[in-house]
C-alpha cells in the first residue's frame, strides 16, 4: 500500500500563469517554474543562483501531442537561462515556452550531483519517449559519486518525477501498462422458444369422422323403443 504525499504549491504573483513554486514535505528539493515571458522576474529569484537542473519545455513541431524538452544543469541557473534566451544564431534556443528548475533548499547539491541527475533524467526521458529530446545523449557520471550520494540522488530523482506531473510536465511519468481484462462470466443457458408446427389439410378439407354400424343400429333401436312407450301411455289415458 503506497502512502499519500503532500505537495505545497505557491503562486508567487497570485496568478496560475506566472511564477509557481512546488515543495514536497520532508524533501530538500525546491521546484520553480514559469513561462518564458516571466524570465526577467524568474532570474532575479535566489533559487536561480544555486546549483540545479532545469528543463526547457516547448511544443514539438513534428507532433502536436507531445512536447520538446531540453534538460540541463548549471552552478548558476540564472546565467544559463539568459544564454538560452538568446536567438539561435547567437547560441540560444527558440523552441521553449516554459522553464522549470529544481534546486535544493539546503544548497547541498554539488556540480557532481547535478551532472549525475542530468544524465539520469535524459536517459529516463529518452527511454519513455513521451517527448522529443533536444539533447538525447546522456553521459554517465555515477562513478564519480560515492555510493551514499548515488542513493541520495536516486531519492531526489524520485521526488522530481513525483512533482513534475503535478505541474503539468508528464515527460518523466512512468508508462502504465493496462492490466489484462477480467475473465468474462460464463454465458447463461439459452432458453429455447416454443416451436409451433402448422399442419396444412389436404385438398378437399379435413376428412369427416365415420360412424360405425354398431353405433347407428343402437341409436335406431332406442328411437323405436321410445316411440312405443309414448303410444302405450296415450292408449291408457283413453280408457
Amino acid at each position: 500500500m503506497s502512502l499519500g504525499r503532500s505537495i505545497r504549491l505557491f503562486l508567487v504573483d497570485g496568478t496560475p500563469n506566472g511564477l509557481l513554486t512546488a515543495e514536497i514535505m520532508n524533501w530538500t528539493g525546491h521546484v520553480l517554474t514559469a513561462p518564458r515571458s516571466k524570465l526577467t522576474e524568474l532570474v532575479q529569484r535566489p533559487e536561480c543562483r544555486r546549483t540545479g537542473v532545469y528543463f526547457l519545455i516547448g511544443p514539438d513541431p513534428d507532433n502536436s501531442l507531445r512536447s520538446r524538452v531540453y534538460i540541463g544543469e548549471s552552478d548558476d541557473v540564472a546565467t544559463r537561462l539568459r544564454q538560452h534566451n538568446r536567438p539561435e544564431e547567437q547560441g540560444g534556443k527558440d523552441f521553449w515556452e516554459r522553464v522549470c528548475l529544481v534546486t535544493s533548499k539546503d544548497q547541498n547539491l554539488t556540480k557532481a550531483h547535478v551532472k549525475h541527475l542530468e544524465s539520469m533524467l535524459i536517459g529516463i526521458a529518452g527511454k519513455l519517449g513521451r517527448c522529443a529530446m533536444v539533447n538525447y545523449k546522456a553521459f554517465e557520471y555515477g562513478s564519480a559519486l560515492p555510493e551514499s550520494d548515488r542513493a541520495d540522488m536516486a531519492f531526489f530523482l524520485e521526488q522530481i518525477r513525483t512533482v513534475l506531473p503535478v505541474l503539468g510536465y508528464d515527460f518523466l511519468r512512468e508508462l502504465i501498462t493496462p492490466t489484462a481484462a477480467a475473465a468474462t462470466d460464463t454465458p447463461s443457458s439459452v432458453t429455447r422458444s416454443p416451436r409451433f408446427v402448422r399442419k396444412v389439410p389436404k385438398e378437399g378439407g379435413w376428412p369427416m369422422p365415420r360412424k360405425s354400424m354398431a353405433s347407428s343400429s343402437c341409436c335406431e333401436a332406442r328411437r323405436h323403443v321410445t316411440s312405443g312407450l309414448d303410444r302405450l301411455v296415450a292408449t291408457k289415458h283413453c280408457f
